[in-house]
């Protein structure tokens, strides 16, 4: 089993920015893609980037430019360092992990709330 742990969510006003980082432990294979998914109210959850172990990357147009996801093979995390925050990026950002690039997510973690308000 994995276990994904998330942190750096928060309040912040638009334009400004956040880090997220989620934490793997457990059963994990050293070549896996490792990813940030959210979820805005009354919607459903959708892609924001995923980051392979080698190092490939896929972004969400909507925040190609903005949001900038990295990883530390030897700690097991990955990062999302959001820049130029908007209204719409208020969501539940789940981190995820998929065992490859070309699976959906084999694992989530709880959640980490983002509001990006005025």
């Amino acid at each position: 089993q994995v276990q994904l742990v998330e942190s750096g969510g928060g309040l912040v006003q638009p334009g400004g920015s956040l880090r997220l980082s989620c934490t793997a432990s457990g059963s994990i294979s050293s070549i896996n893609t490792m990813g940030w998914y959210r979820q805005a109210p009354g919607k459903q959850r959708e892609l924001v980037a995923v980051i392979s172990s080698g190092g490939s990357t896929n972004y969400a147009d909507p925040v190609k430019g903005r949001f900038t996801i990295s990883r530390d093979n030897d700690k097991n995390t990955v990062y999302l360092q959001m820049n130029s925050l908007k209204f719409e990026d208020t969501a539940v950002y789940y981190c995820s992990l998929q065992r490859s690039w070309f699976r959906t997510p084999d694992f989530w973690g709880q959640g980490t709330q983002v509001t990006v308000s005025s």
